[in-house]
């Protein structure tokens, strides 16, 4: 099994050895809100700052051909890294729910209509409900459910008997953010072609830990996030079959998404440039860019190898501390552990964790219905990056355990 060097890696990480929290060093292990940034990200947005800053592809001046390059490079970045066919199939969107509503908007209105059906887990992200309920209500369609059973599993039986004639679409995340379940989104997006329906896969928890190819999943849609794959905040992708994306309407109406313009009619402009309107987010595009070349480097088997192990540890010696339960035991999960300690709220949890310089998530991680099928209200997640370390895990167990005792 490939390894990658921690210690070594830890070092790209500014934040990683400056940040005290309350005197103490930074455990940071809430990467599934949003994992940091390596100093070549940083610096290679720096770099655009100083040295390529302009407007894209409307210029003729140098500055504006050098931009223009650079976010243009970025796009075939991310084509390369999820193995989509064309450029022009990847589309920057401001992040995994922009990229879910785009599809919503420019998909669903024009092939969901009264009585119609999309069909959705359990297990989503209010990000891949809200934008469907939207639709629903709009067009007088209604969303189906598939259940999960208690490790975090989703009940594939049931969601094959979920569609029928009226079935338009199915919308599902590669990993649950709430409870770090992987699901087998292939075999679920061959069952949805089998019956003719395209698949939507919100991946914004999946591309940072598992090589991602969107042409051998066979998927219609793939959503992500720069912010959750070491890039910057306000960018993502919208990975999109051409063929479904050029017979989409635009979302956003405005400059660089027509080819002409007239009060009397306006003809849109080809794909990808179509769902790109207005001054695009340039910056993080490259900064995003910069970051998938980063993981591409190290290589995601051995990122996953290491995450793997982390997971592993902390799972074991959570299970140990009596009064801890684990949410979401699922046979193939992302580095997330959910928990909850008995009679202690997940905030203050979250609150002494800090004390001790550990960070954490808390909360119902917008995941509402999750929590509802488990009957909680929040959990404590605590999410691993290749960063991390087996000695920080065991501070998080120290700590889990000292707060156990706290309220014995």
């Amino acid at each position: 099994m490939s390894m990658i060097d921690v210690e070594r890696l830890r070092g790209d990480f500014p934040i990683l050895g400056e940040v005290k929290v309350h005197g103490r060093d930074l455990i940071y292990l809430d990467n599934a809100a949003s994992s940091q940034m390596p100093r070549v990200v940083i610096e290679r947005i720096a770099r655009y700052q100083c040295e390529e800053h302009a407007n894209i592809h409307r210029g003729v001046h140098h500055l504006s051909d050098v931009a223009t390059t650079a976010y243009e490079s970025a796009r075939s970045t991310v084509r390369r890294f999820i193995n989509a066919r064309e450029d022009r199939e990847v589309i920057f969107t401001s992040g995994t729910t922009d990229a879910i509503n785009l599809v919503a908007h420019g998909w669903g209105r024009a092939f969901v209509g009264a009585g119609d059906e999309i069909i959705l887990s359990e297990v989503e992200h209010h990000a891949n409900i809200v934008p469907w309920q939207m639709l629903c209500e709009e067009k007088g369609a209604r969303i189906r459910v598939i259940p999960v059973d208690e490790r975090g599993e989703l009940d594939l039986d049931a969601y094959a008997g979920l569609f029928n004639e009226r079935t338009r679409l199915v919308g599902i995340t590669h990993v649950s953010n709430a409870l770090g379940t992987v699901n087998p989104v292939r075999e679920m997006i061959a069952t949805a072609h089998a019956r003719g329906v395209p698949v939507l896969v919100d991946g914004a928890q999946a591309v940072a830990h598992e090589p991602v190819d969107v042409q051998a999943l066979d998927c219609d849609f793939y959503t992500f996030s720069g912010h959750k794959l070491y890039g910057p905040t306000g960018i993502g992708i919208l990975y999109g079959r051409a063929a479904l994306l050029e017979k989409m309407r635009p979302f956003k109406g405005g400059g660089d998404m027509i080819l002409s313009v007239s009060f009397e009619k306006t003809t849109y402009n080809t794909i990808p440039h179509k769902f790109e309107a207005g001054t695009p987010p340039i910056m993080p595009a490259v900064g995003l860019g910069a970051a998938v070349e980063y993981l591409s480097a190290l290589g995601l088997p051995a990122v996953a190898a290491w995450e793997q192990s982390l997971l592993a540890h902390a799972t074991e010696r959570l299970t140990a501390i009596e009064g801890v339960r684990i949410i979401g035991t699922a046979r193939h999960k992302a580095a997330v552990i959910s928990f909850n300690i008995a009679d202690v709220h997940p905030h203050d949890v979250g609150s002494l964790l800090n004390d001790e310089g550990i960070a954490v998530r808390t909360g119902h991680h917008c995941a509402q219905p999750v929590m509802k099928r488990y009957g909680v209200p929040a959990t404590v997640r605590a999410s691993f990056a290749f960063y991390n370390t087996r000695a920080e895990v065991d501070a998080l167990v120290v700590a889990v355990q000292k707060i156990r005792r706290l309220f014995e």
